[in-house]
C-alpha cells in the first residue's frame, strides 16, 4: 500500500535492499584510496557506525601512511560507495565555527569528500562529491537526483521536452524565452531575447546550449574546496564551486553557485532558490526569493526580494522589491517593497524608487507586453508605466500614474504627467539641473564594478556611443518639430541655436499615446546636446592615440550601436556575431565570449572614427582638412563644453548646501557642516576640477596642431 504526497508514490521496500542504481563514480575518484582494513571497520563500528547492505566493503580511504583515522568517523550510517579523502587530527575554523575535522551523526550514501573535511548533523547526504576543507553542519537533506541539471536548461537522457528550464524574460507570454546555463552572461541573454525573428539564429543558440552540457544521468553534485554550509534545510541537484559560504538557507534545488577565493558566494538566511545560476561574488540574503534565474557577478539579492524569471547583470542590488520576466543590464539597484518590474528590459546604471511600477498594467488582451529603457532609467517615488512603453538613456519621471504608452525619446530628460493625462518632457533637463550627477556617473559605477574577471566591458560613461546618437536623433527630431510648428519661415537649426530667442515650446504627438507631449524650452535642450556631442568628440579625439579617419560605416546614424547586455558593440559588429553563429563558426559560447573581448578591443578605435563623422557633421569637413583657424574655432567650442561642466555641476551641488528648505531643519551653520560637510570640501568636485585641467590641456594640445 503506498501514500501519495505531492502527486507522487512513496513506495515500501522490504528488508534492507537498496533501490536505487548507484551513481557512476569516475576511475580518478579511486586514485591513491584503498578498502578499509579490518582494524579499521572494527574502529568504525565500535564508535556507532552502521553500514547498510554491505556498505564497509565499499568504503574507500586515503593509502598514503596515517593519512586515514578511523577514529575521526562517529555516529554516521553509511550505504552505497563512499569515499573518503585523508581525515586525520586538526580542526577547521571558519567565522565563530571552530570545528574538529570528522564526520559525525550524519547518514552518507554514494560520496567522495575531500581532505579534512568536516561533516557533521547531516542526516541525509546523497550522491555529492565534497571538496577538500569543506564544512557541512547541521544540514537536514542534501542529495543529488539521477537527472540534475544543476540549473542548466538542459535535458537528460530519457526524458521529456517539458522538463526543460526556460527563462521567460521582457515578455510573460515566453516570445522571448531563453535558456539559462552556467557562464551566461546579459550580452548572451540580449542576443538570444532581441533577435526573434531570426530563426536560424535561435536554432544555433539552442544547439550551442543544450551541446555544452552532458545529457547523462547519474551525476554527482559538487560542492567545491574550502566552502561552509550550515545550519540549512534542503540542498537538492546543488553545483557549488570553491570557497562559498551557505547559512540558514530554506531551500536550495537545481542551482549552481558560482563561487571562488577571490570572488566569494554567499547564501543567506530564509533564501530560497529554484532553478538558476547564481554569478560569482554574488550575495542572497534575508529570505529571499529566485525562481527561474540568472544572477550576474557582484549582485546582491536580500531582504525578501523576489527575482523570478530574470536575467539580473552585474554589480546590482536588489531588496525588498519583486523582479518579474525582465532583462536587466548590470548596475541596477531597486531597494524598496513597493517597487515593482515586470516584463522590461531595462539597460543598467538604473534605480527604481519606492513605489515604482514599471510596467504596471497591460493594455492588451494577453499578457504580451514590454518595456525597454535605456541606460540610466529613473522612475521616481509613486510612478507607473504601462506597457508598451520606450525611454531614451538617463530619462527621469518624476512621481504620478503614466497611464497611456510612452516613447520618450529624448535622452537626459525629465518626464512629468500633468492634469487630463498630459505630458512634459523637458530634454536635457540633467544637463541644466543635476549635472553633479552626470559627471560623477563614470567614477560612482567604476568603484561599484568588484568584478575580478571582466567578461563584457561596461560603459558607465554617461556621455559614450549610444547616447551621443541619441542625442543627435533628439536634435533632428527637435529640428523637424520646430519645422512644422514655428511659422516664421526661419532656418529651424538657427533658431534652436539662438540663445537670445524668446523660450517656445513645441508638441510631440509621438511622445504619448493618445495625448502627445509638451516639450520643453527645445532651444535650450538643442545647445545643451550639441554642447555634449562637441565635448565627446573632443575628448574622444584629445584623450586617445588611435589615429582613426572618419571610415566608411556610418556611426551616426539611429541603430549604429547596440547596448549588448551593457558593452556597447556597433550594429556591424553584431551582425558579424550573428553570422558567425549562424554559420557554425562560433559553435561554443566561449567563443561568443572571445568576440565580446575582440570588440572591446576596437571600442576606442571606432569611438574615434565617430568623433572625427561629428567633427565632419558639426564643422563640415574632417578634421585633418581644416584650416588653423577652422580648428581653433572647433577647439575654442570644445573648451567652453568642458569648462561648462565643471561650473553645472559646481552650482548643482552647491544647492544642496544654500537651498533654505535643506537648511531649516539645522539650529546652526556649524550643526549643519557637523551633518552635511562643506562645499567647498566635496571630493569629487576637487577630482573634476583636476580632470577638467587636464582635459582642457589635451584640447589645447590636440587641436593646435595639425
Amino acid at each position: 500500500m503506498s501514500s501519495h504526497v505531492f502527486g507522487e508514490s512513496v513506495v515500501f521496500i522490504s528488508g534492507n535492499e537498496f533501490p536505487r542504481p548507484p551513481h557512476f563514480f569516475p576511475e580518478r575518484f579511486f586514485e591513491n584510496r584503498r578498502p578499509l582494513t579490518e582494524a579499521e571497520k572494527e574502529t568504525l563500528l565500535k564508535n556507532g557506525n552502521r553500514f547498510l547492505n554491505g556498505a564497509e566493503n565499499s568504503f574507500f580511504v586515503d593509502s598514503r601512511d596515517g593519512a586515514f583515522d578511523a577514529g575521526r568517523i562517529r555516529d554516521c550510517e553509511f550505504l552505497g560507495t563512499v569515499i573518503v579523502g585523508r581525515l586525520t587530527e586538526g580542526r577547521l575554523h571558519f567565522h565563530d565555527l571552530d570545528l574538529e575535522t570528522g564526520i559525525f551523526a550524519s547518514r552518507i550514501e554514494n560520496c567522495r569528500i575531500g581532505d579534512h573535511c568536516v561533516v557533521r548533523n547531516v542526516r541525509y547526504l546523497s550522491n555529492y562529491d565534497i571538496g577538500s576543507q569543506t564544512i557541512l553542519f547541521n544540514i537536514e537533506e542534501m542529495s543529488c537526483t539521477p537527472h540534475a541539471k544543476f540549473g542548466n536548461g538542459i535535458v537528460k537522457e530519457g526524458e521529456e521536452e517539458s522538463v526543460r528550464i526556460w527563462i521567460d524574460v521582457r515578455n510573460e507570454n515566453g516570445g522571448r524565452r531563453v535558456l539559462p546555463f552556467e557562464g551566461m552572461l546579459t550580452a548572451d541573454a540580449w542576443l538570444w531575447s532581441q533577435f526573434r525573428g531570426d530563426v536560424r539564429l535561435q536554432e544555433r543558440l539552442f544547439e550551442m546550449t543544450t551541446a555544452a552540457h552532458s545529457r547523462r544521468q547519474n551525476e554527482f553534485g559538487t560542492i567545491g574546496e574550502k566552502c561552509v554550509i550550515k545550519n540549512t534545510r534542503l540542498i537538492k541537484d546543488v553545483k557549488v564551486t570553491d570557497g562559498a559560504y551557505i547559512k540558514g538557507a530554506l531551500k536550495l534545488k537545481n542551482i549552481t553557485v558560482l563561487s571562488s577565493f577571490e570572488e566569494p558566494s554567499q547564501i543567506g538566511e530564509g533564501v530560497e532558490m529554484v532553478n538558476g545560476i547564481m554569478g560569482y561574488g554574488s550575495r542572497v540574503f534575508y529570505q529571499a526569493t529566485a525562481v527561474r534565474f540568472v544572477l550576474g557577478r557582484n549582485c546582491c539579492l536580500k531582504y525578501g526580494a523576489r527575482l523570478l524569471h530574470s536575467v539580473l547583470g552585474a554589480n546590482s542590488t536588489v531588496s525588498c522589491c519583486e523582479i518579474l520576466n525582465n532583462l536587466i543590464f548590470p548596475f541596477h539597484e531597486q531597494h524598496h517593497n513597493t517597487s515593482f518590474l515586470i516584463a522590461a528590459e531595462v539597460m543598467g546604471q538604473s534605480n527604481l524608487a519606492a513605489g515604482a511600477t514599471a510596467g504596471s498594467n497591460h493594455n492588451s488582451r494577453s499578457p504580451d507586453g514590454e518595456l525597454i529603457a535605456g541606460r540610466g532609467f529613473w522612475p521616481g517615488l509613486s510612478s507607473s508605466f504601462t506597457h508598451n512603453s520606450r525611454f531614451a538613456s538617463f530619462c527621469l519621471a518624476t512621481r504620478g500614474s503614466y497611464r497611456h504608452p510612452l516613447d520618450i525619446r529624448y535622452p537626459f530628460a525629465l518626464i512629468s504627467v500633468e492634469e487630463d493625462n498630459k505630458l512634459s518632457v523637458f530634454p536635457a533637463f540633467w544637463f541644466e539641473s543635476n549635472m553633479y550627477a552626470v559627471a560623477r556617473n563614470k567614477s560612482k559605477f567604476t568603484a561599484r564594478d568588484k568584478r575580478r574577471v571582466k567578461a563584457l566591458f561596461l560603459e558607465v560613461d554617461p556621455i559614450a556611443p549610444d547616447t551621443v546618437a541619441e542625442m543627435l536623433e533628439a536634435m533632428d527630431r527637435l529640428e523637424r518639430l520646430t519645422a512644422e510648428q514655428q511659422s516664421d519661415g526661419e532656418e529651424p537649426t538657427m533658431l534652436l541655436l539662438d540663445p537670445q530667442r524668446e523660450p517656445f515650446e513645441l508638441f510631440d504627438r509621438g511622445a504619448q499615446k493618445r495625448y502627445g507631449a509638451r516639450i520643453v524650452n527645445p532651444g535650450r535642450a538643442y545647445r545643451a546636446y550639441r554642447r555634449q556631442v562637441i565635448l565627446f568628440a573632443a575628448r574622444t579625439l584629445s584623450e586617445s592615440e588611435a589615429a582613426a579617419g572618419p571610415g566608411e560605416e556610418d556611426l551616426l546614424r539611429p541603430g549604429a550601436w547596440e547596448n549588448a547586455g551593457g558593452q556597447l558593440m556597433t550594429a556591424s559588429d553584431v551582425e558579424q556575431l550573428k553570422t558567425a553563429v549562424k554559420e557554425g563558426r562560433f559553435s561554443r559560447w566561449e567563443e561568443v565570449h572571445r568576440f565580446y573581448g575582440e570588440c572591446a578591443a576596437r571600442y576606442t578605435e571606432q569611438k574615434c572614427r565617430m568623433s572625427e563623422q561629428l567633427i565632419v557633421r558639426f564643422y563640415g569637413k574632417p578634421l585633418s582638412q581644416m584650416t588653423a583657424a577652422e580648428r581653433e574655432a572647433v577647439k575654442t567650442e570644445a573648451l567652453e563644453a568642458a569648462e561648462s561642466v565643471y561650473r553645472a555641476a559646481a552650482d548643482s551641488r552647491r544647492k544642496d548646501f544654500s537651498d533654505v528648505f535643506r537648511r531649516s531643519v539645522y539650529r546652526t551653520k556649524e550643526e549643519a557642516a557637523a551633518v552635511l560637510g562643506k562645499f567647498e570640501d566635496d571630493v569629487f568636485l576637487r577630482q573634476l576640477k583636476s580632470e577638467t585641467r587636464e582635459l582642457c590641456r589635451k584640447i589645447n594640445e590636440r587641436f593646435s596642431h595639425q
